[in-house]
């Protein structure tokens, strides 16, 4: 439809109509077109609010479209009733092994359409340069509900399926609910996942205690907070944090001073206001996110 109008658009600006002299000017006859003649004679300034109108329409139209090119990135599929969205490394080579990175979303992306599931993070992932600094799958489900064994298993499944893959570098993050699903999956299946990145993860004020940090505590974990958060508090994850560090685990703890739930955009550029403690010297000090996440890789 836009091709259509733009053609329009491009017949009628390219008549060449005589500039006049500023004696010419008689009201609404100022710039006529000379092929109308009569009744039909239409002042070209009558026409100028319909050609930026259309020019607009356009122009929003192509604004959107770029906005959402990161979006058709990820193809749509389902599974098994679990929709979700893959996206492949650029120039996919099948002589080589990519990693898979598997991304939970929060209460906000729940349902059925295949598509809320795509956060901010998604956006930061798709983006062209980091495709190519770091090629791999990126793979988003899609739940109703609470994150659980019977989504992991479906997950699995579409990973083993999937061409080229180093399943020594399968790696899961999330935020909020995403977060929390991240903390489930990797005690469901501790040896699948070669690093998480939860944010936001250890559950809400009313939500009982549900990680066992002994079972998660040989796992590559960076997980991220903010100070402020009055939805899945703080001082859950400090705790957590705490034990790791007697335990002696693998996790760092990044803190984002001041802010509050809506950190999800954070982690993978980083940002001023984080602080980073680690609760042993196990923990890789790399400060970079992707390259933390990329150097990590499953004991053989």
């Amino acid at each position: 439809m836009e091709n259509i109008i733009a053609s329009i658009l491009l017949h009628f600006l390219s008549i060449r109509l005589p500039w006049p002299a500023a004696s010419d000017y008689n009201g609404d006859k100022l710039f006529e077109i000379p092929f109308l003649t009569g009744s039909k004679q239409m002042a070209f300034h009558r026409f100028l609010p319909l050609v930026a109108l259309l020019l607009s329409t356009i122009l929003a139209s192509n604004i959107i479209a770029a906005e959402n090119d990161w979006v058709e990135l990820h193809k749509p599929a389902t599974y098994k009733n679990l929709p979700y969205r893959l996206m492949s490394p650029i120039d996919l080579d099948a002589q080589q092994k990519y990693p898979v990175i598997v991304s939970l979303h929060g209460a906000g992306g729940k349902g059925n359409d295949n598509r809320k599931q795509l956060k901010d993070w998604n956006k930061q992932l798709a983006d062209k340069q980091l495709r190519k600094d770091y090629p791999c799958y990126v793979l988003a489900p899609q739940s109703k509900g609470l994150w659980n064994e019977t989504q992991l298993q479906q997950i699995k499944d579409i990973i083993k399926d999937l061409p080229a893959v180093d399943m020594n570098r399968i790696y899961i993050l999330g935020h909020s609910m995403g977060g929390h699903g991240t903390f489930i999956m990797i005690q469901i299946d501790p040896s699948y996942f070669a690093a998480a990145a939860p944010s936001a993860g250890t559950g809400l004020k009313r939500t009982e205690d549900f990680i066992d940090a002994k079972v998660i505590k040989d796992i590559p974990i960076w997980t991220f907070h903010g100070d402020k958060d009055g939805v899945c508090p703080y001082g859950k994850v400090a705790e957590l944090f705490a034990e790791m560090k007697e335990l002696g685990g693998n996790m760092k703890l990044t803190t984002w001073k001041g802010e509050n739930h809506g950190v999800s955009g954070k982690f993978i550029p980083g940002a001023e206001n984080g602080s980073t403690q680690s609760s042993s010297d196990r923990c890789d000090q790399e400060s970079d996110f992707m390259k933390w996440l990329f150097k990590q890789v499953k004991s053989k």
